[in-house]
């Protein structure tokens, strides 16, 4: 029995001893290794052997990226309004002997540089740019929590401002200037919409007036013109047809000329005369209740004699 128990005591002891000895880092971390509580050496991804009870592991740190929140604090902006913020934190090791002998818990010390930081950059801005410039905020807490964190062996990736909270007497002014802010803006756009039709409506009443007063004007020479034409063409009218009667009259009297020449014309002049004269007394009598008579009423050959010689004359005249 004793020559079974001694040698499970060596085969324990040796895979203790084992244990002690062969140390495997998994990947993306890195071990921490003392000798007799002095650092000695950083084991990175793989099998190491440590010297038994005389080495050990002290640290083990993750070099994968490190997300915090960063609690919930009360800052008071430039404009003395209390608002609660809180963020998020992006955090890796890139020291692993910095990280464990330089602060005690660089991950707390990072979120209260954080809240610090913050507290510090909404203080010197309006309430209204809290909003506005939340990337402007995310890079100065950066810059100022990555600058101290780097004697600790730790490199801040990015922080977020995960979300602001105002006192409810603050979120109802916003909303109200908010809402006053829409009005004036629906007002102001309901004017220029009213303005700029005006402007068209004028713009289209002076194009309708212009268009009126073009088409009276052309209307206007149209009958201008067309007036003018038509006394144009009605003075040829007439002078044509005073030439027409002056030619037929002169065509007339040539005619009347020839005929007195002929063999018998004076006598047939001479009666023709004597005819329209008493034919001329006769219709006086009858549409006149007055009858003036000439003194030689009597004496028609005489009448006829001397219409007998005017006609010689005017005979004589022609060429």
């Amino acid at each position: 029995m004793m020559g079974l128990i001694i040698p499970a005591l060596l085969a324990l002891g040796v895979i203790i001893l084992l244990f002690m000895t062969v140390r495997i880092v998994p990947q993306r971390q890195i071990f921490v290794v003392e000798r007799l509580g002095k650092y000695r050496t950083s084991l990175e991804a793989g099998m190491h052997v440590l010297m038994p009870f005389i080495d050990r592991v002290a640290y083990r740190h993750s070099l994968k990226e490190i997300v915090r929140d960063v609690p919930r604090q009360s800052c008071i902006t430039k404009d003395n309004i209390e608002v609660s913020i809180d963020g998020v934190m992006y955090l890796q090791v890139i020291d692993a002997k910095a990280a464990s002998y330089g602060v005690d818990d660089y991950v707390l010390a990072a979120q209260q540089l954080a809240q610090t930081t913050l507290r510090s950059v909404i203080g010197k801005i309006d309430l209204d740019k809290t909003f506005e410039e939340r990337a402007e905020i995310n890079m100065e807490v950066v810059r100022a929590v990555d600058e101290a964190a780097q004697p600790w062996g730790v490199k801040v990736l990015r922080y977020e401002v995960a979300d602001i909270n105002l006192p409810a007497s603050i979120k109802d002014a916003m909303e109200k200037q908010v809402r006053a802010e829409r009005e004036r803006r629906a007002v102001v756009a309901e004017s220029e919409g009213d303005r700029q039709a005006a402007i068209n409506r004028s713009e289209g009443d002076r194009q309708a007036a212009i268009n009126r007063s073009e088409g009276e004007k052309q209307e206007m020479i149209n009958i201008s013109e067309g007036e003018k034409l038509k006394q144009i063409n009605e003075a040829q009218g007439r002078a044509e047809q005073i030439q027409l009667i002056a030619n037929a009259t002169a065509e007339g009297l040539r005619h009347v000329a020839g005929a007195v020449k002929a063999d018998g014309g004076e006598e047939a002049v001479s009666l023709r005369i004597a005819e329209q004269y008493v034919a001329a007394f006769e219709k006086l009598a009858k549409e006149s209740t007055t009858l003036l008579l000439p003194s030689n009423l009597s004496d028609v050959g005489g009448t006829v004699a001397g219409l007998q010689k005017v006609l010689k004359k005017i005979d004589a005249a022609q060429p």
